[in-house]
């Protein structure tokens, strides 16, 4: 099974400036039925809305395999995570023809604490990425050349490794504000789900706003700023407070 895929709208734009990103897309919340990979998804009522319903995420067979990789996470990581460091060697690799930067994105439609999760290498993996086996304490710290970047709902994120790169996400759910807070008063770079492209405003909650929909190379925009998505899929009647409808 290839975890990573490197289809996605949004990454033909990020060739443009010479990347190429790989992404795992796993099924959602509690959509797999075994694990909840969103633990802020509740809260944040962006449960309804996610990009799982996007682009090719609406079709069964795409949303049976995510299910499949899911539950391929939950009962055998290790194995897992061994067949990620694979996906990502292959992907290091069409990078170096190219000559274009790898990026790696493990939350495609999750919001897993990648950094918490420690594996071992196994030989045969080992062999085949040319590193050493053992015990690693994250993926990142396997491929500490290698960028990993994501999108979280979770702010109190801390001692990230220096190659993996979070951008939080806002909701406008009252119940989540507090979370909300943590992440402004920590200057994160936040990103925000308009619902129309017309409606997005220059600044937003007293900060500056940025593009987010012309690439998803979210690493290189600053902290502290609001990075401007606008709705997809069924985020398009969302009607929580995710979506974003006036500016505030």
């Amino acid at each position: 099974m290839t975890l990573l895929t490197m289809e996605n709208a949004k990454t033909p734009k990020g060739e443009k400036k010479g990347y190429i990103t790989g992404i795992l897309y796993l099924a959602p919340n509690t959509q797999s039925g075994v694990t909840n990979v969103c633990p802020m998804a509740k809260i944040a009522q962006c449960d309804s809305a996610c990009l799982y319903t996007a682009g090719r995420g609406k079709f069964n067979k795409i949303k049976e395999a995510r299910i499949r990789k899911t539950l391929y996470f939950h009962e055998r990581k290790n194995e897992f995570l061994n067949e990620i460091a694979r996906d990502i060697h292959r992907i290091e690799n069409k990078a170096k023809k190219t000559q274009n930067i790898p990026l790696i994105r493990l939350n495609g439609t999750s919001d897993i604490l990648w950094e918490k999760i420690n594996f071992t290498l196994e030989e045969e993996t080992a062999k085949k990425i040319g590193a050493t086996p053992g015990k690693y304490e994250n993926i990142m710290a396997l491929f500490p050349h290698i960028q990993f970047y994501d999108y979280t709902k979770i702010a109190s994120r801390n001692h990230l490794p220096s190659n993996y790169d979070l951008t939080f996400s806002y909701s406008g759910v009252e119940k989540y504000q507090k979370e909300v807070e943590k992440a402004l008063k920590k200057k994160m770079r936040i990103a925000v789900v308009f619902r129309t492209k017309d409606i997005i405003p220059d600044t937003f909650k007293g900060m500056t706003v940025v593009d987010g929909d012309d690439t998803d190379l979210r690493h290189l925009d600053p902290q502290g700023v609001i990075v401007s998505l606008y709705a997809k899929g069924d985020a398009k009647k969302d009607d929580t407070g995710f979506v974003v409808d006036i500016a505030m």
